[in-house]
């Protein structure tokens, strides 16, 4: 086959053809032939504009998220009732007098102070986390699960309350896998007007 062979398909055009032998000619502005157009992106996988009513996985979800919000201000309680006790206990065990005793007393019972802040803090922070499920953000959802994955920390320490710390691990368990469920992820990604 020579270069000027009209029926080489590998040679040049010739004067009256197009520069795109054999294929379709594509309207301007869309992209040429051989590359597809993707469809119209879609939120909330193709299902319009988002979910109207909270979802009931959601709204599992924030039910275990206030139960443990619930368990940390009972844990807070215990807490705060072991410090008043205290220095009643510390009397009946005969630790005051001594200097070296009473400093690891004091010792003690700041570390129970702390333990009370903390889970003070924690049962408001997931007050606060609840109250927002149902106007907040995707911000909501992903606070959601690291409140539940500290929390599972949380139930480690206090599996003594009473077996509470057993309860706040299921639960916190619970609470991150519907947190993460996609219809969970859609309501907090909904459009808001």
């Amino acid at each position: 086959m020579s270069f000027g062979d009209p029926n080489n398909p590998y040679g040049q055009p010739q004067g009256g053809q197009q520069p795109n032998y054999g294929y379709p000619q594509q309207p301007q502005g869309q992209p040429g032939y051989g590359y597809p157009q993707a469809p119209p992106v879609q939120p909330y996988g193709g299902h319009g504009p988002g979910p109207t009513e909270m979802p009931g996985i959601t709204r599992a979800a924030q039910i275990m998220l206030a139960v443990i919000a619930a368990a940390h201000l009972i844990v807070a309680a215990v807490y705060a009732y072991n410090l008043s006790q205290w220095d009643e206990v510390m009397l009946e065990a005969g630790v005051t007098g001594d200097s070296e005793a009473e400093r690891f007393a004091d010792l003690g019972k700041g570390i129970v102070v702390f333990f009370l802040a903390l889970a003070a803090v924690y049962a408001i922070l997931g007050l606060v986390l609840v109250l927002q499920y149902a106007k907040g953000g995707n911000a909501v959802r992903v606070c959601s699960i690291v409140y539940g994955s500290l929390a599972i920390v949380t139930g480690i320490f206090t599996l003594a309350v009473y077996g509470l710390g057993l309860l706040i691990m299921i639960v916190s368990i619970l609470l991150i896998v519907f947190a993460a469920k996609r219809a969970t992820a859609e309501w907090f990604r909904r459009p808001r007007y």
